[in-house]
């Protein structure tokens, strides 16, 4: 969630402000070696790979902030948001993309950093690598995923984030559609928002908007950090001293960093972002095939997509950009929530055997998240073809309704995040539905393309 502090070290690095007051600064990061005694890691390719990574500890979070952005609870010590970011050999543009946290793989023989007791490989959600053994089993989880060798490695808080935004001046976000959650606190209405800190990481945290759930906050997540790149790039703070000096003391109070991160590189990406705009930066997320496995003992999981991720490492090993030259052409109808993160299962309303395999698979096709388990379902003879949903997933049900038109919405308080679809007898056939801003094989956004205009 607080991923925008740590890129910040990356955004705000030393842009013309001089090599004397970097080294100042350094001294204010908490350093770490999540590299040590790491064997066997994937071959270095072009550019520079960091992994940001975001923990929920809230020592540091006052009474006042706890009660004001609902910051309440315990911490799980896990990682709540993993982004590999990739800055091009040339220095030109920057890919960001995030690595979900439940998703579901297998994490690397290692020794308890507490114990000392040795843990054979097993299969759990990413995010508890850093529970099981902290920042270097984090890297080998990841590395051991991706084929891509982690340069360098960047961690942040709850605290960092507040205090970078509100140094900055704030965060300008533009939503289509009002944003609530009542988790968080978020209450946006649509249309162009200031955020300070606190509001700020409420956007960034929520994560019951609607049945996106986390994939939506992923790229809430992104959009917010492309408004953070243009903020810090058109705002002067790389080259005023004064204002530098004061966003990089904020930040780097609360940043722990591994220890080859360092003066130098501070100053070599901050002379690389000082040529920077949004459309210099980009974001993605790994292809997944499912958004909602339960798994006993460990919970709902995702899984990715082997052959396209495969695919979206091998181009940033190559050092080539994620987004197209070119724009996609197609007659798919906008909608507000991408397919991809909307959860379905279908019924079959009608008489007529395998109408349900039908609708889920054509469903399925145009990119839903369907069980394939299509159920027999309310009373036969359906005539017209019928969406049930939950209130709070309301912006997914007006997506899916887009795929069906015709159908019948009808809100089920308490249904959940799943929709269902009761197929009738007026069922023809599913129309091509896509989100506004996500293009490409990959899902991938530059960052002009995510910002306020």
């Amino acid at each position: 969630m607080r991923m925008v502090t740590g890129v910040s070290v990356a955004v705000l690095g030393a842009g013309g402000i001089g090599h004397a007051m970097v080294t100042g600064l350094e001294t204010g990061i908490d350093r770490i070696d999540p590299f040590k005694d790491m064997k066997n890691r994937p071959p270095a390719g072009h550019g520079t790979n960091l992994l940001l990574v975001g923990t929920d500890g809230r020592d540091r979070i006052t009474p006042k902030q706890k009660q004001a952005y609902r910051l309440g609870g315990a911490p799980c010590n896990c990682t709540d948001t993993i982004m590999l970011v990739h800055l091009s050999a040339d220095r030109k543009h920057v890919s960001v993309v995030s690595l979900p946290r439940d998703t579901y793989t297998e994490i690397p023989e290692h020794k308890d950093p507490a114990t000392g007791r040795t843990h054979s490989a097993h299969s759990t959600k990413l995010n508890a690598a850093y529970t099981e053994g902290g920042p270097g089993l984090t890297v080998r989880t990841v590395e051991r995923l991706t084929g891509i060798k982690i340069d360098h490695y960047l961690e942040v808080d709850f605290t960092s984030f507040m205090k970078t935004v509100d140094t900055l001046g704030g965060v300008r976000i533009c939503t289509a559609r009002p944003l609530r959650d009542s988790y968080t606190g978020l209450d946006l209405a649509a249309g162009t928002h200031d955020l300070d800190g606190g509001q700020a990481l409420q956007y960034v945290r929520s994560r019951h908007v609607d049945g996106a759930a986390d994939l939506g906050r992923m790229q809430r997540q992104q959009k917010f950090l492309a408004s953070l790149i243009r903020q810090a790039t058109r705002s002067g703070v790389l080259l005023n001293p004064v204002r530098f000096r004061e966003v990089a003391s904020t930040v780097l109070n609360s940043v722990r960093a591994d220890k080859g991160f360092g003066t130098e590189q501070m100053l070599e990406l901050g002379q690389a972002m000082r040529g920077f705009s949004p459309a210099s930066s980009e974001f993605a997320s790994v292809p997944l095939v499912n958004t909602s496995k339960p798994v006993n003992g460990i919970g709902s999981t995702v899984s990715w997509d082997r052959a396209k991720s495969k695919k979206l490492f091998r181009a940033l090993r190559e050092d080539r950009p994620l987004t197209s030259g070119r724009p996609e052409k197609s007659n798919a109808v906008k909608v507000g929530v991408a397919p991809q993160q909307i959860r379905v299962q279908v019924y079959n309303g009608t008489p007529k055997d395998g109408l349900g395999r039908t609708v889920d698979a054509a469903l399925r096709a145009t990119g839903f998240d369907t069980t394939q388990t299509p159920l027999n379902g309310g009373p036969h003879g359906l005539k017209h073809t019928l969406i049930s949903y939950d209130p709070r997933w309301d912006e997914s049900a007006k997506s899916l309704a887009g795929a069906l038109p015709g159908a019948e919405l009808r809100a089920v308080p308490g249904q959940g995040a799943t929709l269902r679809v009761t197929a009738g007898t007026d069922f023809e056939k599913v129309r091509r539905v896509r989100a506004e801003e996500r293009k490409g094989e990959f899902g991938t956004a530059t960052g002009d393309q995510m910002t306020c205009p």
